[in-house]
């Protein structure tokens, strides 16, 4: 849960309203996307465990932000070794597909934002009395909006990041549905655009997003 310490990493981590899933990320655009998805107001940003470099990356990306201007984390951590490699590394919030009590714990030690994975309400609950401070639904997808509202009307305290088939068309159904912040990968990382050096693409689909997301907030 959330702790003092924390709580402002929190706020600034849903202010974002998107996070970037940066999905095999490269060394050589990494930060360049991150600028691009900055610009059109994307302030959080995932560098996934998956990643074979994703310890360096994360030391990069969060060494070229300051506090204000982003914040920068871990995702698909599976494992409290992981969450502490991220952690050590800069990582100000970890992210995981399923609930691991370990990596939980971890987090909560040493004051970093966590976000494990679950589907169902009674996973949901679990997560969070076990110490996360948002839950990631997930695969958001595979049952929709109306699947969130149904954790979040019982659940009302469970701060909800839904994840998984998320873009601008139907990310304000997310909002409405009561999300607090939305995790989006393919549909902002467009992997055509990057190859192609074309970072302003990012920005425009960044800038819709959060555009989407501050009406749906009534922002």
């Amino acid at each position: 849960m959330v702790t003092l310490d924390a709580s402002e990493d929190l706020q600034r981590f849903v202010d974002s309203g998107v996070v970037a899933v940066m999905r095999g990320a490269d060394a050589d655009t990494v930060i360049d996307v991150a600028d691009a998805l900055a610009a059109g107001g994307i302030t959080a940003f995932e560098v996934t465990a998956d990643n074979p470099d994703a310890m360096e990356l994360i030391a990069e990306v969060s060494a070229s932000f300051s506090e204000s201007e982003a914040i920068v984390g871990a995702g698909t951590v599976l494992d409290s070794e992981t969450a502490r490699a991220a952690i050590t590394n800069g990582a100000e919030f970890v992210v995981s597909p399923t609930f691991e009590s370990d990596v939980v714990t971890t987090c909560n030690r040493y004051g970093t934002l966590v976000a494990p994975g679950a589907m169902t309400p009674t996973e949901a609950l679990e997560a969070y009395e076990a110490g996360a401070d948002l839950v990631k639904v997930f695969p958001a997808a595979s049952l929709g909006p109306s699947h969130l509202s149904s954790i979040a009307g019982p659940l009302p305290q469970v701060p909800l990041m839904p994840t998984g088939g998320i873009d601008a068309d139907n990310v304000a159904d997310y909002i409405e549905a009561g999300a607090v912040v939305v995790g989006a990968g393919s549909a902002i990382m467009d992997e055509e655009a990057i190859a192609r050096g074309d970072f302003e693409a990012i920005t425009e689909t960044a800038r819709e997003f959060t555009r989407v997301i501050d009406e749906a907030r009534g922002e």
